[in-house]
């Protein structure tokens, strides 16, 4: 059995899924879910033949007529534990077996374009008379009444019954001397029985039997006594109808019960032409191209499209096995480096499963025994491993597996550490992969590794070209070129600082970097540095003696004039702190300078401001006052 590690990680069971939406029978979606991978070269070109030739019938326009396949395997099941099967689930069965014999008539017609297929369906039976027999029972989704003679005479008896029950039924609503009891004149149905609607007030005045009551209890569903008597009779022949349908149930049943080893039989082939089909259309939906299996460990791919990406998708040419058995790609994050190895061991698994490939040409793939992945963050909180830990728990795994017919993809190997020691552990593991015969697809940042595969006989260096000019990523493998990892340019796009790009782009060309010593100032320090300055009029408080005064004057550095208690004060700024700015207490035109002398001063400026006489002889006769 082949070993494939975490196949999901290449999205494989997305493929299966695909292929399961396409099948017809829910056996065949099983048979897809538990498919088995062969390392039988014989055995996967067969398949890779088999969804060829389904694919030139699909191409022709063509249909295969599958009937009755949906559900076939569960009444396979009901008729070997004993039960009988219902009505459609008949028809169902009747239809599958048809489905035998017009499929075998349908490949022997088109034996020459499908031969394969063709001899699949010389294995089915031919159940005419079984089918036949059903058709002629069941119609209508029900037994027909021509199924026995009993059924036909019971049944004629119930309508003649049913006849007799609404002529009474009839009278009765008819007749007047009722018509005030009825809510309504009509015959109503309830369950098996015939009933008319009587006012609720009357069901005491009438002979016969009450069979329901309306939700509000205004009427009265009644069965009249003469009815109740031919309704006995009627339930005697409905009970002689339903032991008779069970009877036929179980002879039809019993039928394909005898018939089943060849029914077993016809179920498994048409389920494989069915999972054949489902790779047919799936292949056609990609527009695949058969490739070409080996087990010569050659895989090449020429203009490979991955199945699940959309878009303008850059195609992948690859080649490993061939001229050498290991590869190693470089180059950036976000480069398509993760994308190339998800491709190729995508589309060995499909090949390998039998499906036609999204590929130009015809691609050359392994017939593998082993495929083994470590792709991912192999993070395991619940086991205490780091990334590191789990890539080396998952590659411990994968080393006791590997051998001749072996893919190994491997991505970012030796990350997650210290780079020295990474990169010598990621070079000696793949050594030891390759000296056991496997095929190696590796991607890394490592300078060591990239000079392992440069240096190396038997291992090619491989980058994904990158836009230089422009600096974008092309997404475009280039064999034997080593790439950069083009961190700048990732930092860029993740919107780093110009400035550290610059530092970082220095330091690539052996720049020296700063280790200059800087002094961290605590925040006390920073809060002591800062100087609070002040405008004529703010409010403060005098720390020291906890007095309010308003800001005169601002000094300088050190010193502030304070108006307190009708005199100027001089005050150490860092003794002063604000309580509410001359912004915030005055209006914006408000002279501020008023605060600091009485009224009779301001007048007296006022008054020689608008040049009153009496004024300036005043300020004369002071100023002569004072030279005396």
């Amino acid at each position: 059995m082949i070993n494939l590690n975490q196949k999901e990680l290449l999205q494989f069971p997305a493929i299966i899924n695909e292929v399961k939406k396409r099948a017809i029978g829910e056996y065949t979606k099983e048979k897809i879910s538990n498919f088995r991978f062969s390392s039988d070269l014989s055995q996967v070109s067969q398949w890779q033949e088999e969804t060829k030739e389904a694919r030139l019938i699909l191409e022709s326009q063509q249909h295969v007529p599958f009937m009755g396949l949906k559900e076939i395997k569960k009444y396979q099941e009901y008729v070997e534990k004993g039960l009988s099967l219902q009505p459609s689930e008949l028809i169902d069965v009747a239809d599958f077996l048809r489905s035998s014999r017009t499929i075998k008539q349908f490949f022997a017609k088109n034996q020459f374009q499908t031969p394969i297929l063709a001899d699949y369906t010389q294995l089915l039976s031919d159940f005419s008379e079984l089918e036949e027999t059903i058709y002629k029972k069941i119609q209508n989704n029900q037994v027909a009444t021509d199924a026995s003679r009993l059924l036909r005479k019971t049944r004629k008896k119930m309508a003649d019954i049913e006849k007799e029950i609404q002529d009474k039924l009839n009278r009765f609503i008819r007749s007047d001397k009722n018509n005030s009891y009825l809510q309504e004149k009509m015959i109503i149905k309830k369950g098996d029985h015939y009933t008319v609607p009587i006012k609720v007030a009357y069901k005491n005045r009438l002979k016969g039997t009450i069979v329901e009551t309306s939700n509000k209890g205004q009427t009265i569903f009644f069965e009249p006594e003469s009815v109740t008597k031919l309704m006995t009779t009627y339930e005697m022949e409905k009970a002689t109808e339903t032991a008779e349908i069970y009877q036929i149930l179980a002879e039809l049943s019993g039928g394909i019960s005898e018939k089943m080893p060849e029914i077993k039989e016809t179920i498994e082939v048409i389920t494989a032409l069915d999972f054949i089909f489902a790779r047919g259309k799936y292949s056609r939906e990609l527009k695949g191209v058969t490739p070409l299996m080996n087990r010569e460990e050659i895989i090449e791919l020429n203009q490979a499209r991955h199945p699940f990406l959309t878009g303008e998708v850059v195609p992948l040419d690859f080649s490993l096995g061939e001229n050498y058995r290991g590869l190693v790609i470089t180059g950036a994050n976000a480069g398509g480096k993760t994308v190339v190895l998800k491709t190729v061991g995508l589309l060995v698994l499909m090949g390998m499963f039998g499906l036609q490939l999204p590929t130009k040409k015809p691609a050359k793939i392994p017939v593998l025994d082993h495929l083994l992945v470590d792709i991912g963050d192999q993070q395991d909180l619940a086991n205490a491993l780091s990334t590191f830990s789990g890539h080396l728990k998952n590659i411990s795994h994968m080393l006791e597996k590997v051998s001749r017919h072996t893919l190994v993809l491997l991505d970012e190997i030796g990350s997650g550490t210290e780079p020295n020691e990474g990169a010598s552990l990621a070079v000696a593991i793949l050594e030891e992969m390759y000296e056991k015969g496997a095929l190696v697809l590796a991607t890394t940042h490592y300078g060591e590794i990239k000079e392992f595969a440069i240096e190396h006989e038997d291992f090619l260096p491989a980058a994904m070209a990158f836009d230089q000019e422009n600096l974008q990523p092309k997404f475009q493998l280039l064999l034997g070129q080593v790439g950069n990892s083009q961190a700048l340019w990732i930092a860029k796009k993740m919107n780093i600082q110009n400035n550290i790009l610059q530092k970082a782009a220095s330091y690539m060309k052996k720049a020296p970097y700063e280790t200059k010593k800087k002094e961290f100032k605590t925040n006390q320090e920073k809060i002591a540095e800062k100087i609070q300055e002040f405008s004529v009029g703010d409010r403060v408080l005098l720390k020291e003696t906890k007095e309010v005064g308003l800001i005169y004057e601002d000094l300088g550095k050190d010193e502030v004039l304070v108006f307190l208690n009708d005199e100027l004060r001089t005050v150490l700024r860092k003794r002063v702190s604000l309580l509410m700015s001359a912004s915030e207490l005055y209006p914006a035109d408000y002279e501020v300078n008023q605060l600091f002398v009485d009224y009779q001063t301001r007048k007296k400026e006022r008054d020689l401001l608008r040049g009153s006489k009496k004024a300036r002889k005043q300020l004369e006769k002071e100023a002569k006052e004072r030279r005396l």
